[in-house]
């Protein structure tokens, strides 16, 4: 099992929870002796959108889009039940089990530590992480546990696609719930700049290098040259974020626990939803890990970016978004054993069309490289 970790989860990937804090410990130093750094950097925004973070945060969702084959799509209709509890869970209960799980945790077991300005804001955070499926990373746990790499690719491309139409209106509607003001042109533009533009342009990207160089120029010489664009664009975005929330952190210390409390209990409550839902309608387990665990998983790249376009950079909702980012990979790796304990669960005869385990042969290859995300 280590060898399989070692081959689908980069170095910066396995321990990226490492690299979070040291970048929360950074960025607080930032903030707290050099002010003048985040006090010049928020000068430069355009629509409430940070220009320098903007950037930063294409670097990390660019190289990402880049991955999804969309042409996988055709062949949905072969096996269509496991991407029918992946659109369920990801969509008509994750967002809405996530406002449940926050709300009572930050207005009710905690109220008397979080003062109720401060418990909005975080709902707020909790909210965007619930609405945002993860995409790429979905990868790496699939392989992991030994998913149809080819499966997961269309999972992975129609919640791409359901999220260019279902993010904006699921998050109005649960801000709107939480009391919380909607700047509805910040969040139309939002969505715009970091997932319509960086997916438009890697769908661009792909099908140009692989009709001039060929698939497997792109797969192993081309992708890997941005193995390590994603990390690096998320690690300096939270030494950023972090110098921002400098004073709310060294003021709340305790705050990043109990974020993590409700973030942590749903995402096991949604793996395990998909999981014994996947069981009972007998999905082979290579469909139903994936299943499982990419409604389990955020895509909190975009949850951080319309965290920071909506609030700003140094509000409490972003810092809710980040804490997700410190708690998801140590998790996600614990459910992956899970996952990995149970394969008896299901039937041993693979469910899905032969046409779709041979498709996955060239994104083995890709998950071969350690996928960022």
């Amino acid at each position: 099992m280590e060898e399989k970790k070692a081959a689908g989860i980069s170095f910066f990937e396995k321990y990226l929870t490492l690299w979070v804090a040291l970048c929360m410990v950074v960025g607080v130093l930032i903030g707290v002796y050099t002010p003048g750094i985040p006090a010049l950097l928020a000068r430069f925004e355009y629509a409430n959108v940070s220009i320098p973070i903007a950037f930063l945060i294409w670097l990390m969702i660019y190289p990402m889009m880049m991955k999804v084959d969309f042409s996988s799509i055709k062949n949905v209709g072969k096996n269509p039940k496991g991407l029918y509890l992946t659109w369920v869970v990801n969509w008509l209960i994750k967002p809405f089990s996530m406002y449940a799980i926050a709300w009572f945790f930050f207005f009710v077991v905690f109220r008397r530590f979080i003062p109720e300005d401060l418990a909005n804001s975080y709902l707020a955070g909790a909210i965007l992480l619930g609405a945002a499926p993860c995409t790429a990373m979905v990868f790496v746990w699939s392989h992991l546990t030994k998913g149809n790499p080819a499966y997961t690719v269309v999972q992975v491309a129609t919640n791409n696609l359901i999220l260019l139409v279902a993010f904006t209106p699921v998050v109005g509607i649960l801000l709107g719930i939480g009391g919380i003001s909607i700047p509805w042109n910040t969040l139309l533009l939002s969505v715009a700049l970091f997932v319509v533009i960086p997916l438009s342009a890697g769908i661009i990207t792909r099908s140009t290098v692989i009709k001039r160089k060929g698939e497997e120029y792109f797969t192993t010489k081309f992708v890997p040259k941005f193995n390590n664009v994603t990390i690096g664009g998320l690690l300096l975005t939270l030494v950023l974020i972090f110098s921002f929330q400098g004073d709310v952190i060294i003021n709340n210390p305790l705050h990043i626990l109990l974020i993590a409390v409700p973030l942590t209990i749903q995402t096991f409550f949604i793996f395990f939803i998909a999981y014994f839902i996947a069981r009972k309608i007998r999905l082979h387990h290579n469909v139903a890990a994936p299943a499982g665990l990419i409604g389990a998983s955020n895509f909190f790249e975009l949850a951080v970016a319309v965290a920071i376009s909506l609030f700003g950079p140094a509000s409490p909702a972003a810092l809710a978004t980040i804490v997700g980012v410190l708690v998801e990979v140590p998790v996600m790796l614990f459910l992956v054993r899970v996952a990995n304990k149970t394969t008896h669960w299901f039937p041993v005869r693979a469910a899905e069309p032969q046409a779709l385990q041979t498709e996955g042969e060239e994104v083995v290859k890709q998950n071969n490289q350690g996928r960022p995300r």
